[in-house]
């Protein structure tokens, strides 16, 4: 789906199957295999994906993904933390999808904070003086987790991201501000999902003006309008309600600027993975990443097409 003179032609356009087989709540579609997941990728025109509930492993993933012409963009690593700082085994955890990425020959070990309930439940409103956060010791024991999770990434020749989350201790811009101070830059950068950051009431191209190129990776997401203002409201109970509401919808059917977006990512040439993803969606898997694929290759040309007149 790539032209001549499409912007950024120098960043990899993924997909997160996500939108297949949802982890978190398995009932929202049925289980749909491997093989057609991958299928379903390369057919809509996407040239990577991250790991997905039900894919294969090591050498066996790495022939699946050849055989469609596909790259493992990404292993996304939900490292399990408390109000008290990560749990005992959050290290192990990040190790295990470290090695999972590494041995499929992936690129980004994309690093999250798994969901708790008492954030899921101020998902949208996690401003609230009522919502519990961490404290000094808490994010310094994150700090030194996450720099040692990214440091043995590196070592073995992967980029370390991590990603901001609805529902998590790190939601908020000011809680991604606190990780990036409590983190060693050279080791860990950022991935940017513009939904959640929408979601946590920050405005993305001012996240990539104002982190520069410490942001290599972005998850680029849309939310719909009404079901953001529902949780923002309080009419749905958590996060997993808004993920049933279909809080995430196609991309260029919801309330971010995907052209600003990607016009500050022209700007700097950015060279990293653009990853469609949805968490849920209300028609066939296939059609919703189709739609988001073509979404952006038409904004990607005119971006292209303004810049040379």
């Amino acid at each position: 789906m790539r032209r001549p003179g499409d912007a950024l032609a120098r960043a990899s356009i993924g997909t997160v199957p996500i939108l297949w087989n949802n982890v978190d709540q398995p009932e929202l579609v049925p289980r749909v295999d491997a093989a057609t997941v991958l299928d379903d990728i390369a057919r809509t025109g996407y040239e990577g994906t991250q790991f997905g509930n039900g894919f294969p492993r090591g050498g066996a993933l790495k022939a699946m993904l050849t055989e469609r012409g596909l790259r493992l963009a990404e292993v996304y690593a939900s490292l399990p933390c408390s109000v008290d700082g990560p749990a005992d085994n959050a290290l192990e955890v990040g190790r295990e999808r470290l090695a999972l990425l590494h041995d499929a020959g992936g690129d980004v070990l994309t690093l999250a904070l798994d969901g708790s309930p008492e954030r899921s439940a101020a998902s949208g409103r996690a401003a609230e003086p009522s919502t519990p956060r961490l404290d000094d010791e808490a994010w310094r024991k994150l700090g030194d987790t996450v720099n040692q999770v990214a440091r043995e990434a590196v070592a073995a020749g992967h980029l370390a991201a991590f990603h901001q989350h609805t529902g998590t201790f790190v939601e908020l811009p000011d809680e991604l501000d606190a990780l990036l101070a409590v983190t060693d830059p050279e080791l860990v950068s950022i991935c940017l999902d513009v939904g959640h950051w929408t979601v946590a009431g920050g405005d993305p191209v001012d996240a990539l003006r104002r982190y520069g190129r410490r942001v290599t990776h972005l998850h680029l997401k849309d939310v719909d309008a009404d079901v953001l203002a529902d949780l923002r409201a309080g009419h749905l109970a958590d996060f997993g309600a808004a993920i049933r509401a279909r809080l995430f919808t196609e991309l260029g059917a919801g309330v971010i600027d995907l052209p600003a977006i990607l016009a500050v990512l022209a700007e700097r040439d950015f060279d990293g993975w653009l990853m469609v993803e949805q968490d849920s969606g209300w028609g066939p898997p296939a059609e919703s990443a189709a739609i988001g694929r073509r979404v952006l290759a038409q904004e990607l040309r005119h971006l292209g097409h303004r810049s040379t007149t």
